[in-house]
């Protein structure tokens, strides 16, 4: 099992350049939204796909006099998050107005925390691969409103605005410049989405948009991130340029492919890298300018006036903690160490929480390893033939342990088991039911086994011959007699049974 306490990094990306080879420094700021049914500041529904503008309450669309006040089960969910990601919980933290204009928010300011974040230093470890993986620096998790929705395509003339999503409850993760390539950056966003699941404090839909990265690309020449972290000093990194709202692993790649190609050329052309915020566009494979970056000042930032600083007390945050859910990676720990899995199928039945809680069921009194076969193998494969989740599957944990069990008692072989699969998928019903109605059982009866060995050896003179100058060939009596009885035959009986004779 890979050991968090000391695992090696894996390598930084290089691209060769037409001058020289380079490498990528990359910063993710993920935004996601708060797994809760009220608005951060306001009781309005953040249920999806409502008719546009009906989930608004007066402190969402700013009506004159209305003030906010704080959703306290929101707040928790900041709590719990920064607890999964072993972050700091500041006990004493505060709300500022960042003030902008934007169709879409009706105040003209955002409240966000820039100056006293909920939540401090953490980190996030991302496997790679087997025994390799990179520590991620959290630099904080800050809460702040989301903005609407503005509708471009729907008249020719005309925008609209949906204020919906106005005031829904974000957490943004900001991370420090430590991934060092594009698969990483994909990566640590899915593994965030992990946690996040594991402990139901976002749903990670990125389709919907409650899971968005703005990803913060630079290049440098090899060694001078090195110079980076001994000295603290951000002059060693290239101009970052930042590559707003992705929503989709495969893009957040492909953007900083793209990107950093095009830094490296525009350096090596004796140009500079203007620092930005660039808009990626999936159907041309480039990102395109959006606006200069802009810095905190010129936000205007100052700490809102209707909002008092939130203030928690440490017996609540520890209350929060004694209530966490077991994480991906120690879940992940305790199937290699307690159920003898591999880290490859450990790591695949954990990689989402509603999966590993169906292999959980299936597993519970059986073997481990055995389960696990059945659940990626049989289930999995075919979830995924049939583009279904593990929510709609047509098989139920407790009728895929009745099938292990069924095989557990030698009431049915492999063979037999995987018919019964099929059953149970087309028609549903109890396992060992069905076995009994459909006359599914295995033959156990040494004295009915040998009947059927004895006429096919008598049946085939030259093949016994064969047999025994080559012992290999017993196996096709086994499958002979396997056959004969319909699959029914206990493989086991029947191969001790063929050897004896030939013996």
């Amino acid at each position: 099992m890979l050991d968090h306490l000391s695992f090696t990094a894996p390598e930084p990306k290089i691209i060769a350049g037409a001058k020289g080879d380079w490498e990528l420094v990359i910063g993710l700021e993920v935004h996601a939204q708060v797994a809760s049914k009220a608005k951060l500041f306001s009781g309005a529904s953040t249920e999806f796909g409502a008719e546009p503008n009906s989930n608004v309450a007066f402190v969402d669309s700013a009506m004159p006099g209305m003030l906010p006040v704080v959703n306290e089960f929101c707040v928790a969910q900041a709590v719990r998050t920064g607890l999964g990601l072993k972050a700091a919980i500041n006990l004493v933290s505060a709300f500022d107005r960042k003030n902008y204009f934007y169709p879409d928010l009706p105040q003209g300011y955002q409240i966000s925390q820039l100056y006293h974040p909920i939540v401090g230093e953490g980190e996030v470890i991302v496997d790679m691969a087997p025994g390799v993986a990179r520590r991620v620096r959290i630099e904080r998790i800050h809460m702040e409103q989301d903005a609407g929705k503005s509708i471009h395509d729907m008249d020719p003339n005309m925008s609209f605005v949906d204020l919906n999503r106005t005031g829904v409850a974000l957490m943004e993760i900001v991370s420090r410049p430590d991934i060092r390539g594009p698969e990483e950056a994909a990566a640590y966003v899915s593994k965030l989405r992990q946690i996040m699941r594991y402990l139901g404090t976002c749903d990670g839909n990125m389709q919907n948009g409650n899971l968005r990265a703005d990803v913060n690309v630079s290049v440098c020449p090899p060694g001078a991130y090195e110079k980076y972290i001994e000295s603290g000093d951000f002059s060693h990194l290239g101009t970052r340029c930042e590559i707003k709202n992705m929503n989709s692993l495969r893009f957040i790649q492909q953007a900083i492919e793209y990107e950093a190609r095009r830094q490296i050329a525009l350096l090596e052309d004796g140009g500079t890298v203007v620092q930005e915020t660039r808009l990626y566009d999936p159907d041309k494979g480039e990102t395109r300018s959006m606006r200069s970056k802009e810095e905190a000042h010129d936000y205007r930032y100052f700490p809102d006036p209707d909002l008092l600083p939130l203030e928690i007390e440490q017996a609540w945050v520890d209350d929060i903690a004694a209530s966490m859910p077991e994480l991906p990676d120690e879940k992940k720990a305790r199937f290699v160490r307690d159920m003898g899995l591999s880290e490859y199928d450990a790591g695949v039945l954990t990689a989402d929480v509603d999966n590993a809680n169906f292999f959980e069921i299936v597993a519970e009194g059986r073997d481990g390893k055995q389960a696990a076969n059945w659940v990626i193998n049989e289930l999995f494969g075919r979830l995924n033939k049939e583009g279904l989740t593990i929510e709609t599957s047509p098989i139920s944990a407790a009728q895929l342990g009745g099938v292990i069990d069924l095989i557990a008692k030698g009431d049915i072989s492999g063979k037999i088991a995987k018919d019964l699969f099929e059953i149970l998928w087309i028609e549903g019903g109890d396992p060992a039911e069905i076995v009994e109605a459909r006359g599914m059982k295995q033959v156990t009866d040494l004295g009915a086994i040998e009947k059927v060995v004895d006429e096919i050896i008598a049946a085939n003179p030259a093949q016994v011959e064969k047999a025994k100058q080559n012992p290999k060939l017993a196996g096709w009596f086994v499958g002979q007699v396997l056959k004969a009885t319909g699959g029914k035959a206990n493989p086991a009986a029947v191969n001790e049974l063929v050897a004896k004779k030939l013996a």
